[in-house]
């Protein structure tokens, strides 16, 4: 009923909040879960249209406590950065910032942080590639630059989720050319 083309997923840290990105609604759908991480307790909150800044939202990260929302998508080719007065809370968005990253991907999908947003990694898909950034602020992504590039094209040619374990020593990619999850160990966390 809110999104006919769910892209992008992600929870609040309690698992009580659910969000849905979708290239038809070009919004992020907010769902309040009873029961923390089960959907079928799950029922429609609210949307934020960032339809201003992106058409084809692919993902929707948040920093720690809610305050801050990430959006990219392949319209703009960017990460976009808004803060939120209640955490968790859609309704309470207001954009902050862009990081252009069009010179890495021209189809930046899946979006992920380190703990303490000072890495922020954006699965591409016209490079079949992971690129990964520095932030000199967490969670900021105008303090953002880019550090390097893992190509993942031998395991995933149309790559597009991308997730960590808890402690970054394992990487997590899905796409749409293997239909698999592909598994990467990293003797550096992060």
């Amino acid at each position: 009923s809110q999104e006919e083309n769910p892209r992008g997923l992600t929870f609040s840290h309690d698992g009580t909040k659910m969000f849905v990105c979708g290239v038809s609604g070009d919004d992020i759908n907010e769902y309040s879960l009873s029961t923390a991480f089960d959907v079928s307790t799950a029922s429609f909150v609210d949307s934020f249209s960032v339809s201003s800044k992106e058409t084809n939202p692919m993902s929707v990260q948040f920093n720690n406590d809610g305050t801050k929302m990430f959006v990219t998508g392949t319209t703009s080719d960017a990460v976009h950065e808004y803060t939120l007065t209640t955490g968790y809370d859609v309704s309470t968005a207001s954009f902050e910032s862009s990081l252009d990253i069009s010179s890495q991907d021209l189809n930046p999908f899946g979006l992920a942080f380190n703990n303490d947003g000072t890495k922020m990694f954006v699965t591409g898909n016209s490079g079949n590639d992971i690129n990964e950034y520095d932030l000199t602020t967490g969670f900021d992504v105008s303090t953002a630059s880019f550090n390097c590039v893992l190509s993942v094209s031998s395991q995933e040619g149309n790559p597009s989720g991308i997730a960590f374990n808890n402690d970054g020593t394992k990487m997590f990619i899905t796409g749409t050319s293997g239909d698999e999850v592909n598994e990467y160990a990293l003797t550096s966390p992060f």
